[in-house]
């Protein structure tokens, strides 16, 4: 029941109960007066009877007679013994008892002087008010109906419940107007607290009301601290929220029931969940056993930190704290470059070592023997041969392990200007021509005239070209072709190295540009190779923003194409 239905009920139920207090009083007070009023009349009228009885006793009863045919009133007369003296024929004498001392008024008017008493003569009757009067002679008795008393009553109450109806319908207004007024403000206020729960702006109603307003008051200041706070939470939480969404690391939150309730993008990405999509169960998530443990001791309440997994050939660490009843929060750290550049470094430190052995061995071998024997001029000059070019060769290998290291640090950046393509290319093989006469390799070169200019590092060119060619002379068997080429392509130029020689096995060409990365070591080994030239040329082309890439099979020779990009236009 609303407010205003409230009030109209409790204000028509307090008038109903006071108006039927006031009735009901107000009825008997009535009664009590008028039957009062009424008594004392008829003691009244008892004395003018006594005094105008006659001395003739026989005419007593014409007298009671006319007397209550003038007052309507019922009349006899006894002596102090309570023996009938004379009695109103229309008293209904049958009704009266020989001895009237016993009646209750007759009694009491014998004790006090006067007596009352209300009764009906019989079943079928109204009730009358019997008064007995005793003289120093005699006892007058009248008794009266209360057909006027029933009639006053009648006409009272009638007037009374009109009074009451009125009021109950003026208090019902009043109450319903009164409950208006304070209503009106409380339904605004409730509708300013709808709007303050569902985030829009609030009207406040002003009421007149002191208690009303304070409570408006109290509930603008609410809204106020609320929307102070509100904002404090939503910054603090937006600021969370690009946290964790800016964190590298994977992160998970899951609530008590093993539901995800955060996942960062780095989470989605290392467990192979687009953006947006819905996630399964924190205890479905992972389909690795061992993942699967760390979420079951983690949901148990038991810590674990720096768990490596294997989670889809990626190499994760797993730290997992519980949250007690809210739940638990994983971090997913991925170490796979990290574990990668460990195996790297290892291995590197492992070909470095390998390829250095190799050649001081031989430096310190021979170097022994001249100390230790006195050998022929021929064999002096042939031990020393041996060791320069090992000595060379360990040049060689420092220097392009200083160049990758410079590159790769990034403290090498290229100066592009114009290149003669087909300058440089004779320039290179011309280092290699004497080489490949003594092994009868043939060398042809293509050189358009739109892909006669290159814009890049000139010194990079060479090293680039070097390489290549270098590569493809030693890999391609006597009377083998060594081709160079150019083609302007995407915008750029294409520089590309092709041979006819004993080329690479399909699945090594992935992995040909790696650091000391060999097809056939030993074979590399003999012709001096450092294992770094195809490294250092995939670094020196993604200096320049270019690309390179490989096509071979074995057996029928290799294609290298470096791509380097077209200058952008200042």
């Amino acid at each position: 029941m609303s407010f205003i239905g409230r009030l109209v009920a409790g204000t028509v139920a307090v008038l109903v109960l006071t108006i039927g207090l006031l009735l009901l009083v107000a009825g008997r007070t009535l009664r009590d007066d008028l039957e009062g009023d009424l008594a004392r009349s008829l003691e009244t009228e008892a004395r003018l009877v006594e005094a105008a009885l006659p001395e003739d006793a026989s005419r007593w009863a014409e007298t009671l007679r006319r007397l209550g045919q003038q007052s309507g009133h019922r009349a006899f007369v006894a002596d102090r013994d309570g023996r009938l003296l004379a009695a109103d024929p229309a008293a209904a004498a049958d009704h009266l008892p020989a001895d009237v001392s016993a009646l209750p008024e007759v009694r009491a008017a014998l004790a006090t002087g006067t007596g009352a008493d209300l009764r009906r003569p019989d079943a079928a009757s109204p009730p009358e008010l019997n008064v007995a009067v005793a003289f120093d002679r005699r006892v007058v008795h009248l008794a009266a109906p209360l057909d006027a008393v029933e009639r006053t009553m009648r006409s009272a109450r009638g007037a009374l419940l009109g009074a009451a109806v009125l009021a109950l319908l003026v208090g019902s207004l009043l109450a319903w107007l009164a409950g208006r007024t304070v209503a009106q403000p409380l339904t605004a206020l409730t509708q300013a607290t709808r709007a303050i729960a569902q985030g829009t702006l609030p009207r406040f109603p002003r009421s007149g009301i002191p208690d009303v307003d304070a409570l408006v008051q109290a509930v603008r200041q609410m809204h106020r601290q609320l929307d102070e706070r509100f904002h404090e939470l939503t910054s603090e939480q937006a600021a969370s929220a690009a946290l964790v969404d800016a964190m590298v690391e994977g992160v998970i939150a899951a609530d008590g029931r093993g539901r995800i309730t955060t996942a960062n993008p780095a989470a989605r990405r290392l467990l192979g969940y687009a953006p947006g999509q819905a996630l399964p169960d924190l205890r479905e998530l992972f389909r690795a056993k061992a993942a699967r443990e760390v979420v079951d001791r983690v949901l148990a309440g038991e810590p674990v930190q720096d768990r490596q997994l294997e989670l889809d050939g990626r190499t994760v660490l797993v730290s997992a704290r519980p949250l007690g009843s809210d739940g638990a929060m994983l971090v997913l750290h991925d170490v796979t470059e990290v574990r990668r550049l460990e195996a790297v470094r290892r291995d590197f430190v492992a070909n470095v070592s390998h390829e250095l052995k190799t050649p001081l061995t031989s430096i310190s071998g021979y170097a022994e023997t001249l100390l230790q024997d006195v050998p022929d001029a021929e064999t002096t000059r042939r031990f020393l041969a041996i060791i320069v070019s090992n000595a060379r060769r360990m040049q060689r290998l420092v220097d392009d392990l200083l160049d990758l290291s410079r590159i790769e640090a990034g403290r090498w950046q290229p100066r592009p200007e114009p290149v003669d393509v087909g300058a440089v290319v004779r320039e290179v093989w011309a280092t290699l021509a004497e080489r490949a006469a003594q092994r009868g390799v043939a060398f042809t070169m293509d050189v358009p005239p739109d892909a006669a200019t290159l814009v890049a590092d000139p010194d990079a060119v060479r090293q680039v070209l070097t390489n290549l060619l270098d590569n493809s002379l030693r890999y391609t068997a006597a009377g083998g072709t060594i081709a160079a080429r150019s083609r302007a392509r995407d915008g750029g130029i294409e520089l590309s190295v092709a041979d006819d020689g004993a080329g690479i096995a399909r699945e090594h060409l992935p992995r040909i540009f790696e650091r000391f990365y060999r097809v056939d070591a030993s074979r590399s080994r003999e012709e001096g190779g450092t294992g770094l030239g195809l490294s250092i040329v995939k670094h020196l082309l993604e200096a320049h923003g270019g690309r390179v890439a490989a096509e071979s099979e074995l057996g029928r020779g290799t294609l290298i194409r470096c791509w380097f990009p077209a200058p952008i236009p200042d």
